[in-house]
């Protein structure tokens, strides 16, 4: 079965915190989190089109100019999401630059930048680069609670957890997958074509056995048909992101609504144990909170990232987490 989405932290577990999203049939990426992006080539960060951004400490944000200087002057447009506030926050980004070389004949590379409450997009705003980079007020998209994108092969969830600001995590779910078997399309004499996009979408959106597909040149086919002898159907991929965020039991419970028997958790933590009442002043995750955490959640695998400067040996992070995550 393929993976749609391979997922990657930028930096080391000591680094800026950052996840890549690299969607493996498509020319795309997606970004939770934007601090040091030298990891990633120039090509790479050209295939972003989504940034989902915590908040807007500088390691989770200091990358933003390098993106920003890649994309000025190509066509493809950005969107940019963060916590309550964010809007604003790069309004006055952008308003730090000198743009009097911009006008009508520029390339207009178009900036959305989406603002998050913890429920629902409260403020979005696009910045033009043909009007340099004013900004236009847009009308929030129409999301379902806790919704901040949603397309037909996934969706992105957020929730607001607390890190002395509001700090989003996040949580990317797949759609139910369906591969072509291409072996059975040659058995039932039908064509590679644009008609399985529409036939997968059909199955995801649970129509009747009885539903007619069109498939041009081989005539009609039903659901039921393809559903028997020609896709193979499997769970989506459903990985989470949690940046930055205090052990109160309101943030375990957001977190596990989020990430509850997601394959795969990407968890801060901070601090060992024994430096928990650090953890705690800064509003931190230790490692034993993460493997904790992950163990009520029910997550397959857990990567642990954002570890303090003050540990010459980062070693004992894993075995502190494993050792809570294990725990029967």
């Amino acid at each position: 079965m393929s993976v749609l989405v391979q997922p990657r932290l930028i930096n080391d577990p000591a680094g800026d915190p950052g996840l890549y999203l690299d969607f493996h049939f498509g020319r795309r990426a997606i970004l939770f989190d934007l601090g040091d992006t030298a990891p990633l080539s120039a090509r790479e960060l050209l295939r972003v089109s989504h940034v989902f951004v915590s908040h807007a400490h500088m390691d989770h944000i200091a990358g933003l100019d390098r993106l920003l200087r890649l994309r000025l002057h190509r066509p493809r447009p950005l969107l940019l999401l963060g916590p309550a506030g964010f809007v604003d926050q790069m309004q006055n980004r952008l308003g730090s630059f000198t743009w009097n070389l911009l006008n009508e004949a520029s390339v207009d590379f178009r900036l959305t930048v989406q603002s998050f409450d913890g429920e629902t997009i409260t403020e979005a705003a696009e910045f033009r680069a043909r009007e340099q980079y004013r900004r236009r007020d847009l009308p929030p998209p129409d999301l379902p609670p806790g919704t901040v994108l949603r397309e037909p092969e996934f969706d992105i969830r957020a929730a607001a957890l607390d890190h002395g600001t509001p700090s989003l995590a996040f949580a990317f779910r797949q759609s139910r997958r369906f591969n072509v078997l291409r072996n059975r399309l040659d058995d039932l004499g039908l064509p590679v074509g644009p008609w399985i996009d529409t036939a997968k979408q059909a199955m995801r959106d649970g129509l009747p056995d009885d539903q007619v597909i069109v498939v041009p040149g081989a005539g009609q086919v039903t659901l039921a048909v393809l559903r028997d002898g020609a896709f193979q159907s499997a769970r989506g991929q459903h990985f989470a992101y949690v940046a930055d965020a205090a052990d109160t039991g309101e943030n375990r419970a957001l977190i596990a609504d989020l990430a509850r028997g997601a394959d795969h958790l990407f968890i801060e933590s901070a601090f060992l144990d024994r430096d928990r009442d650090l953890a705690t002043a800064t509003r931190h995750l230790t490692a034993r909170a993460a493997g904790e955490i992950a163990r009520a959640t029910g997550v397959r695998r857990v990567t642990l990232f954002h570890h303090s400067a003050r540990y010459d040996d980062y070693s004992g992070f894993e075995t502190e987490m494993r050792a809570a995550f294990d725990h029967a």
